[in-house]
């Protein structure tokens, strides 16, 4: 198994610590240019993983597909570091893919740092069911009991079953799929690399599973989180990069059209709230947000690119 880190040295020891209890046949962390004393720390503290210090910010996906190939057998788990393992997780997402030779990914049961329900399966992008549950009004949609129940962001299945794509901070992958679907593309720096991933196996008639049953914390954004421009402008540019892939003519001219229109609309919520409220700081923060959803919107429609991993 695999942990990709970056400069997120508390929460990787966290990780790393739970993963000990599993016991796995072998960890690897490849560390993408942390300068906070993480390699130092993965060195002392736990001299059983093997360590692969890239020297520098590849992205998600180049530090995924590096820890994939220094890692034998035929399934690997790749974590994020902001992630702790609970009882059991590791085995059961191993027998799941040993259980059932259709799936080439199979995804754990996201909780908050609390324990309360992450999100952790979605609709592909360019589907009805990726706009409803993307759009500003789904959480008004997700008061309707009949359409909650289609909602996989709000309803997760009880039982392991096939989705479109699970959440990255934490996969089993089948090696020999997701090797033949070439790895991870490594053009997406950062954001939507789990999504394409699994919209190519799917093209190639294999399955990605959610199994509940294993259970995996995630804290999430832990290196991000004090990047929000840059991290809004990754997310953007990775999603303009997934339907110019997936999509074409019509149907990626109406994508992206809705992707625009939304980030429009973000940035004119925050605009009009900025000029609406007497709080000063308040005001400040809601026009830098409106600014950064029109740099979003424009950045979208270029073929933009961010230096950041998260």
């Amino acid at each position: 198994m695999l942990v990709v880190n970056y400069n997120t040295r508390v929460l990787l020891e966290a990780c790393l610590a739970s993963v000990r209890r599993e016991r796995p046949a072998a960890v690897v962390v490849v560390d993408n240019g942390s300068t906070d004393g993480s390699l130092e720390m993965v060195a002392r503290d736990f001299p059983e993983a093997t360590l692969l210090a890239l020297g520098r910010n590849a992205g998600y996906g180049a530090a995924a597909n590096a820890g994939v190939a220094a890692c034998a057998g035929p399934y690997v788990v790749v974590l994020n570091s902001d992630t702790v393992v609970e009882p059991g997780a590791l085995a059961a997402l191993a027998s799941h893919l040993e259980a059932n030779a259709g799936a080439a990914v199979a995804g754990p049961r996201l909780t908050n740092a609390d324990g309360s329900p992450q999100a952790s399966c979605f609709p592909f992008p360019g589907t009805l069911g990726w706009l409803l549950e993307n759009d500003p009004m789904a959480p008004a949609l997700a008061m309707l009991p009949a359409a909650r129940r289609r909602m996989l962001r709000y309803t997760l299945p009880t039982q392991a079953a096939p989705v479109p794509w699970v959440l990255g901070a934490a996969l089993a992958l089948r090696r020999a799929p997701f090797e033949a679907a070439g790895g991870f593309d490594e053009d997406f720096f950062m954001y939507f690399e789990e999504v394409d991933l699994g919209r190519r196996l799917a093209d190639a008639g294999w399955e990605v599973h959610y199994v509940p049953e294993a259970v995996v914390r995630h804290v999430g954004a832990a290196s991000t989180s004090k990047q929000w421009r840059q991290m809004t402008l990754a997310h953007a540019a990775s999603m303009r990069r997934y339907y110019r892939k997936h999509c074409s003519g019509a149907r990626l001219h109406t994508w992206r059209t809705l992707m625009g229109t939304k980030m429009l609309a973000l940035c004119v919520r925050d605009l009009a709230a900025s000029m609406t409220t007497s709080d000063r700081g308040r005001r400040q923060a809601l026009a830098e947000r409106a600014g950064v959803w029109w740099d979003a919107f424009s950045w979208a429609r270029t073929n933009g690119r961010t230096g950041t991993a998260r």
